[in-house]
């Protein structure tokens, strides 16, 4: 695993990082003013050993939590990324990015990010990603003192207001509020309106951020909701046998779900196999290519869809393509692409301020309130994050079901999909707050 390794060659560098915290360097702006995690020395897997080094640190689910397998291939993605700009010429011609060394497990548990914070924080400019929102949530008050950017491993809508972000998190496309809404109307179109449906996610920003939008699509389009429910991964409850309970007792035409894969599993297998005829709808973490190969295969992929807010392995656009042709193999599930996409934002700060010629963490901070334009090379649509409240009528979704024959397990079956409802919602804070 990736981050054991990082831990092995932690201790070569460490020292030689933690120690710059104030170097110089010559630029095409004059003299370059430098913060923690920027060295004049090359990087440990240098392409040209006479560029400098950028330190990104990670915080993620690399092993023991329900989304190991998605962490995973988020790393991947995003180190495929860095890889691919260290042989382009890094940044600015004068830098290449390290995103393995300072990488910390923390099995999607909140209660080890401090520790796992603490350790990669004095090391690193920035962090390329933090997964998961409640976790990203427990050291943000100490990345606002550190004025520590972050890539978003996370969907939730609080991202998206710099009064709860703090201009510290570069999220992508849409949150897991809208992408509800973005999902049943699509499901609406392809199948026609459901009549009743029923929620299942799990407790937390991320289930409830999904909830609320599930629960505000059926409202705007008068659609009741039989039942909200709230469960857990089944590291914590065993199973997801009273969800199954709950939706039969009074079955809806339509389960949305913002779980885990191996969740989501469990409950679109059983309920199909105890004879229910409806159709779910995914939030993008529900889905692992791994679950084709479970009992539960032939029920999703006669019923299920999932969506994401990027273009996935199978996409078109010139971002696509650049990820599988950089990939080591075919991905488990969407987390490459992801891993891929949203570290656009980065490269696009990172630049930003090697090009002014201060390359530290409040300049990164300064640079992204400015105005920070990033295009996603047709990945998504392009963003800049210095702008205001989301703007729901411009966010899209990509949409894959699961198929055994289609390269990591999932064909795309809409692309830059925007359905009616999204048109009629005006958000001016997030869906759900904790």
């Amino acid at each position: 695993m990736r981050s054991t390794a990082a831990r092995r060659g932690r201790h070569a560098v460490a020292a030689a990082v933690a120690g710059v915290l104030l170097v110089s360097g010559c630029s095409a702006s004059g003299e370059e003013t430098t913060g923690p995690g920027v060295t004049s020395e090359p990087c440990p897997q240098a392409v040209d050993e006479n560029k400098g080094c950028i330190y990104l640190g990670v915080l993620s689910d690399l092993g023991g939590g329900p989304f190991a397998a998605l962490g995973t291939a988020l790393q991947d993605g995003q180190h495929a990324f860095w890889s691919a700009v260290n042989r382009s010429g890094g940044i600015g011609g004068r830098y290449e990015v390290d995103d393995t060394t300072f990488v910390e497990n923390t099995s999607y548990d909140p209660t080890r990010y401090a520790d796992a914070y603490a350790k990669v924080q004095p090391h690193v400019l920035a962090l390329a990603m933090s997964l998961g929102t409640s976790q990203t949530q427990t050291i943000l008050g100490r990345m606002d003192g550190d004025d520590m950017l972050t890539g978003a491993g996370t969907l939730w809508s609080g991202w998206q207001y710099a009064q709860t972000d703090r201009g510290l998190v570069l999220e992508i496309g849409y949150s897991y509020c809208t992408e509800a809404v973005l999902g049943l109307d699509w499901l609406t179109e392809r199948y026609g309106r459901p009549e009743r449906i029923a929620v299942v996610a799990y407790s937390g920003n991320y289930g409830e951020d999904y909830a609320s939008g599930a629960r505000t699509w059926a409202m705007t389009n008068n659609v009741p909701v039989t039942a909200n429910i709230t469960t857990a991964s089944n590291r914590e409850l065993g199973n997801q046998n009273s969800v199954v309970q709950q939706v039969l007792a009074d079955p809806p035409d339509a389960v949305v779900l913002a779980t885990g894969p191996a969740e989501t599993g469990e409950i679109v297998g059983k309920l199909v196999q105890r004879g229910y005829p409806g159709r779910f709808i995914g939030s993008l973490p529900t889905w692992n290519a791994a679950l084709l190969d479970s009992p539960a295969g032939p029920a999703l992929t006669a019923r299920y869809a999932t969506t994401a807010p990027f273009d996935g392995w199978d996409g078109a656009s010139a971002g696509a393509v650049s990820a599988r042709a950089a990939a080591p193999r075919v991905p488990a599930n969407w987390g490459y692409n992801a891993g891929w996409a949203l570290s656009y934002p980065m490269r696009a700060v990172l630049e930003k301020v090697v090009a002014a010629g201060t390359v530290d963490r409040a300049s990164l901070r300064a640079a992204v309130a400015e105005g920070l334009p990033v295009d996603f090379e047709g990945m998504l649509p392009p963003h800049d994050y210095a702008a205001g409240a989301p703007d729901p009528a411009a966010h899209r979704a990509v949409v894959g079901v699961p198929d055994a024959a289609a390269p990591g397990g999932l064909r795309t079956v809409a692309t830059d999909y925007h359905g009616p409802t999204s048109n009629r919602l005006q958000l001016t804070e997030p869906c759900i707050r904790f």
